[in-house]
């Protein structure tokens, strides 16, 4: 049977993953609306036999979901061969977008066999432990910056690498306002942001890839993580060094990138 346009395209994007390459920017009509480009994303993420560790929630900043006309943020899921420690070597390409500080949390996979209704106030006891994260954004494509929530969510959810800090065991502090910061000391580049930029809280971006999750149907038989979206916003690489992102509380992650 004859392959479709959008089964090309999904196996081109796929091998683009797999072999850490770019290929020519995808067709705006896969793209420009999110209900689409997440249909894409899913087809994608399917050709891709290897371990999902997790998932991450992306568009979680209000302004910029207003500016794009969205209606809420979107996930993706994250494999086990982008998942790295803190403080190893990252190597980029032109189209990488920055680097992103996040608040990651590891779920408990009982809470796939959770049958009652979803809502902030109930998900803390699914939560194990919580770190910071930085993730690296960047595209398959050779294409730079972003017109919609799709060109990001079409392209994996636009992630590249995530690294994770030192996991510390959850407990309830004031996770919605804690400063937050990014810098690379050598060139003096530093950002400061805060986790109330996060879906104005952390948890509700937790509670939202949550939901979607339930919604999707979507099963593991092992703990999994939620990165939960950027606190400072998308932090362009100036030049390539040593990268260290801080969160009040929880720590500090680092990223080399080459």
């Amino acid at each position: 049977m004859k392959k479709s346009q959008q089964e090309k395209l999904s196996d081109k994007i796929v091998e683009a993953f797999l072999k850490n390459k770019t290929i020519a920017p995808l067709p705006k009509k896969l793209t420009k609306k999110l209900n689409n480009a997440d249909r894409f994303r899913k087809l994608c993420e399917n050709k891709i036999k290897e371990p999902i560790i997790g998932f991450k929630a992306g568009g979680t900043a209000i302004p910029v979901i207003k500016k794009l006309k969205e209606k809420e943020p979107f996930y993706a899921s994250i494999f086990k061969r982008n998942f790295i420690k803190s403080g190893k070597k990252v190597k980029i390409n032109k189209s990488i977008l920055g680097i992103e500080l996040e608040v990651c949390y590891l779920i408990k996979k009982n809470f796939f066999s959770y049958e009652g209704k979803i809502i902030k106030q109930n998900i803390t006891r699914f939560i194990s432990h919580m770190a910071p994260c930085i993730e690296v954004v960047g595209y398959r494509q050779r294409k730079k910056g972003i017109t919609s929530f799709g060109d990001l969510c079409s392209d994996f959810g636009a992630n590249v690498k995530f690294l994770i800090g030192h996991k510390k065991k959850f407990k309830k502090i004031n996770i919605g306002n804690l400063k937050t910061n990014i810098q690379n000391k050598k060139i003096k580049q530093n950002v400061n942001g805060n986790t109330n930029t996060v879906y104005t809280n952390p948890l509700n971006s937790l509670t939202f890839v949550l939901k979607k999750l339930k919604k999707d149907k979507i099963t593991m038989n092992k703990d999994f993580y939620v990165f939960t979206g950027s606190t400072i916003g998308v932090v362009p690489i100036l030049r390539k060094g040593l990268y260290i992102g801080n969160i009040d509380k929880l720590g500090t992650v680092k990223v080399i990138i080459v």
